[in-house]
């Protein structure tokens, strides 16, 4: 019997950590009938996620966006792991973005969204605010998915996308025709704010942190396995038993394994439901 397909839904091969084997990474992911959707955090990676996904037939895709990190003109952040980079101020572009978004291999706006994780002021989060939602508006006329980064900003997060869905008080009618869809990539909420995400239609994307921290094992049996999706973010997040390793999409095994011990189900479930939430979600 063949393996499974599975999706890891959030990658970053496009990023500088596999600047001299990309390729080689990407290969032996697809050799082990895993797929990935490499996701752009600003223009030039945006860029480079359509050329890779551009290299191969099927199973390699691109998202678009401007990260909040990128927003703000301090050139620092920590990823996941804890690392300090150095970050490239960029002031969102709609005109380009757009071009983008119009490439047959990309499959939706992100990651975008709102970081707080650096203790930010209040002038970088009004930018923040401001360009998540002008890519929620390109998102919505494109009619692409959008995928999230949030970090200590759920609630903000969260006020924004009802708003966007729903309207607003200042303007009394829905801010848009159509509501939004697409998934918070690496949700490390509660799970309060988890079903607000479910109830506003989105998905919940898990990947290695669950491997190693049961902080959000209430939000994996709450939520529903139709509702789930895989991802790594390659190269960050590794998860057990390579934790402290570079990060890649053939890891995301590890992250179905984890979900399938958590809700009591076989492995093989887990595969077949989360890569059709991919399908269906992205287009795929």
């Amino acid at each position: 019997m063949s393996k499974p397909i599975l999706i890891d839904t959030h990658a970053h091969v496009n990023f500088k950590a596999y600047e001299k084997d990309g390729n080689e990474v990407i290969k032996r992911t697809l050799k082990e009938n895993v797929w990935l959707i490499n996701s752009g955090a600003q223009y030039s990676t945006s860029k480079r996620a359509i050329k890779y996904a551009e290299k191969y037939k099927e199973g390699v895709y691109a998202t678009v966006g401007l990260h909040p990190m990128h927003v703000c003109e301090k050139n620092e952040e920590k990823d996941w792991d804890g690392n300090v980079l150095k970050t490239e101020y960029e002031k969102f572009n709609d005109e380009k973005y757009r071009k983008l978004l119009e490439h047959p291999k990309v499959v939706a706006v992100g990651e975008i969204g709102l970081d707080y994780i650096n203790e930010i002021n209040e002038e970088d989060k009004e930018k923040q605010k401001e360009t998540f939602m002008m890519q929620l508006d390109l998102a919505r006329q494109m009619d692409k998915p959008v995928v999230l980064h949030c970090r200590k900003a759920y609630d903000d997060m969260l006020d924004l996308l009802e708003m966007f869905n729903f309207g607003c008080a200042s303007c009394q009618m829905a801010c848009a025709p159509n509501k939004l869809r697409g998934t918070s990539h690496c949700f490390v909420g509660r799970w309060s704010q988890a079903e607000k995400l479910l109830e506003l239609g989105f998905h919940i994307g898990l990947n290695g942190i669950i491997t190693y921290s049961r902080d959000y094992d209430k939000v994996i049996k709450n939520t529903p396995l139709d509702r789930i999706l895989l991802e790594t973010d390659s190269p960050y997040l590794t998860p057990e038993p390579y934790r402290g390793e570079r990060n890649e999409p053939l890891n995301v095994k590890y992250v179905a394994e984890k979900i399938a011990e958590i809700k009591g189900l076989k492995f093989e479930k887990v595969a077949e439901q989360t890569t059709k939430n991919a399908r269906e979600l992205f287009g795929i």
